[in-house]
């Protein structure tokens, strides 16, 4: 697992092409198993991307468009970033089936 937090620049000219290609490239990557992903409005973003295992995230860190991609990011998008890199051991989660309960209630209309 690679966990990936960005504090970016105001300028984000070509930023987003570039994530997409890069979501699309890295699906191309044996053992690459999905991603998570959230941004705050100020601009503090974290991706953590699942792999199968240690030759899988090295397939993708090696990758040279990604590496390009890489160092556009270091000279372009980012103001600072950390990336650490995880063993997941165990993992769990819990979602909310819908209930009618979760609905509101509509107004009464006369």
């Amino acid at each position: 697992m690679a966990v990936f937090t960005t504090v970016r620049t105001e300028d984000q000219s070509g930023y987003g092409e570039t994530n997409a290609r890069m979501e699309d490239l890295v699906k191309d990557v044996p053992g690459y198993l999905g991603m998570d992903r959230a941004q705050t409005p100020g601009g503090l973003g974290i991706t953590v991307g699942y792999f199968r295992d240690a030759d899988a995230l090295t397939r993708w860190r090696t990758d040279a468009e990604h590496r390009a991609a890489q160092q556009r990011g270091r000279d372009e998008w980012y103001r600072s970033y950390t990336l650490h890199v995880a063993k997941v051991e165990r993992s769990s989660g819990f979602t909310r089936e819908f209930a009618k309960a979760d609905v509101p209630e509509s107004p009464a209309v006369d």
